[in-house]
């Protein structure tokens, strides 16, 4: 009995050991999982760190020429990347005991140059009020390292897919080229667009929000997303007011923007044309081959409660082209709006007798191609040789 008593005890024992371990190794294979996904604690990274300084701090002392004191400086700045800041300062205690072992080590200053100098510590020091800095400012936006940048490439992505236009019956053409100021991924100018009334309508809003490049990502991105909502769901003249008031509740210091609001009849081809504050439209008639402006009138977004905001009608005939861009297109600080259309309908004549199919980019290339600010263009084309449906 006693001998089956111990067994059984032993066997127990081993199955409660069995179930432990596999906890372990779960627990550890979620955490490992939570933290290459940014979502985890950061442990995993300060023990392999905390495991770094013991191992350069051998190397050092077993042939400091090969092996500088300064080493330490790279366990330092991967801590100032990856670690809160709370585990950066047990990060910073075990390399400052690493010097002192070093130092006493290596013996005086004075000894020979891969000697722990005042030098090799200030420079291990500046690395690592560095990376706390940069630890502190990870920790205060609360975006993991790992997730930074693709929150940033989601963000860009989600910009682009507001701004796809929708596909448009046979005998209408659309472009939509924007290019941001100093090449960055974010623009202060968006478009949004749907097709409304059971799609026989397309309505697109293009706007220019205050500012440019990533100073204005957030702000358009925020109004994009809006606007999308309010697109087809308000009636056109009411659309630049509810606008109007969303930017006004915002409160932003620098919350203004223009906005210009096509209405357009894909089976007559007859538009309405709202703005608020926006370069006016410019419509080719294929007739007599001249541009013409148009106007609407309307006041800044965001600038003063209970704006009215007046359309101006029109229609594309086949042939004729309906051209919608942000003021970074045709004016500058040397250049005024009405000279730099003059030069933007110069350089579209060009694609009048071939048509305008990829036309978009060659003109911002062309028109303002050293303009350190958001462009954008928009193109719609009725064309001559085939009938819409």
């Amino acid at each position: 009995m006693a001998a089956g008593e111990r067994r059984a005890k032993a066997e127990t024992f081993t199955a409660r050991c069995r179930m432990q371990w596999h906890r372990v190794r779960v627990a550890l294979r979620r955490s490992a999982v939570d933290y290459f996904r940014g979502d985890g604690p950061d442990w995993i990274a300060l023990v392999g760190l905390l495991v770094t300084i013991p191992v350069l701090m051998a190397m050092t002392l077993g042939n400091s020429v090969w092996c500088s004191p300064a080493t330490l400086v790279l366990p330092i700045i991967a801590g100032g990347l990856v670690l809160r800041p709370a585990s950066l300062l047990g990060l910073y205690a075990a390399a400052a005991a690493a010097l002192i072992v070093e130092s006493v080590s290596l013996g005086p200053y004075t000894e020979g140059p891969s000697r722990v100098t005042p030098g090799v510590v200030l420079v291990v020091a500046a690395c690592g009020f560095f990376g706390l800095l940069t630890a502190q400012f990870r920790s205060r936006v609360g975006v993991p390292w790992r997730r930074g940048g693709t929150m940033l490439f989601d963000l860009r992505e989600r910009i682009r897919a507001q701004s796809e236009l929708p596909k448009l019956p046979r005998g209408w053409h659309h472009e939509m080229a924007l290019r941001p100021a100093g090449g960055q991924s974010f623009s202060g100018d968006f478009v949004v667009a749907a097709r409304t009334n059971g799609g026989r309508t397309l309505e697109v809003v293009l706007t220019d929000v205050s500012g440019k490049g990533m100073d204005a990502g957030s702000r358009a991105l925020l109004l994009s997303g809006a606007f999308g909502g309010l697109i087809g769901s308000l009636p056109p003249h009411a659309f630049l007011t509810a606008a109007n008031g969303y930017l006004l509740r915002q409160d932003w210091d620098e919350g203004f923007a223009t906005s210009i609001h096509l209405v357009l009849d894909l089976d007559s081809g007859d538009y309405e044309l709202y703005s608020a504050g926006h370069p006016p439209g410019l419509q080719l008639c294929a007739g007599n081959g001249r541009w013409e402006e148009k106007a609407a009138e309307g006041p800044l977004l965001g600038v003063y409660d209970g704006a009215q905001f007046d359309a101006v009608k029109g229609s594309l005939r086949p042939g004729d082209v309906l051209m919608l861009f942000t003021d970074g297109l045709v004016e500058t600080s040397d250049r005024d709006i009405v000279e730099g259309i003059d030069r933007l309908t110069g350089e579209a004549d060009r694609y009048v007798a071939g048509g305008f199919h990829g036309a978009a980019w060659h003109l911002i290339e062309a028109v303002a191609k050293d303009v350190n600010d958001d462009r954008a263009l928009l193109l719609i084309c009725r064309e001559a040789s085939a009938t819409s449906r």
